[in-house]
């Protein structure tokens, strides 16, 4: 089997799982995507190859990566992050950090991180969308998590669940750095 009909047939099935996991018609999906039903048929169908701007439109249609339409794995897929690998998005001169270690898209995105707050630091978080939620597990020193105004105070080797569609703060008051694991979960498009 070529590339291109690897490429056609896993676009074909994920094209088709996406959508029924986010409960779309075929109809619905066209007129989200802005593309003809027909040619969703035949996308399904393996029949077409369409041209990658076709493909954006799904993929943003569904709220998944282009990447995650095209993929040709086989089987339970297993995504290993070399520690070296893992993605630093925030950092301050005092050592404060947090490092996404990996993710999926299960049925929305997920997303796990690993934290560092050093002594007197804040971070501040804008509200998630509608339905997301964060699990922390404490792993050393304490947070003081503060959600809508309200501050909770964790210490290490407790967890705390939260609905992060409003403004939270992760903030260390103590001496010693904070260090916590994170899980954020945000619901699928619809």
């Amino acid at each position: 089997m070529s590339d291109l009909d690897l490429l056609t047939q896993s676009l074909a099935r994920n094209v088709r799982r996406w959508r029924t996991e986010r409960g779309f018609t075929l109809d619905a999906l066209a007129a989200r995507a802005g593309v003809s039903r027909g040619m969703l048929i035949q996308i399904e169908q393996a029949r077409t190859n369409p041209s990658i701007g076709t493909v954006v439109k799904i993929g943003d249609a569904l709220g998944v990566s282009i990447t995650t339409l095209l993929d040709y794995e086989r089987g339970p897929k297993v995504r290993i992050v070399p520690a070296d690998r893992a993605v630093r998005l925030w950092h301050t001169e005092a050592g404060s950090y947090n490092r996404l270690l990996a993710g999926a898209e299960a049925p929305g995105p997920l997303e796990m991180w690993d934290w560092r707050l050093m002594p007197g630091e804040d971070s501040a978080s804008d509200p998630h969308p509608t339905g997301t939620v964060e699990l922390v597990h404490v792993t050393s020193g304490e947070l003081t998590l503060t959600v809508d105004g309200a501050e909770h105070r964790v210490p290490a080797g407790a967890s705390v669940s939260f609905e992060a569609d409003t403004p939270h703060t992760y903030g260390n008051r103590g001496d010693v750095p904070t260090e916590m694991i994170m899980a954020v979960s945000v619901p699928p498009v619809h």
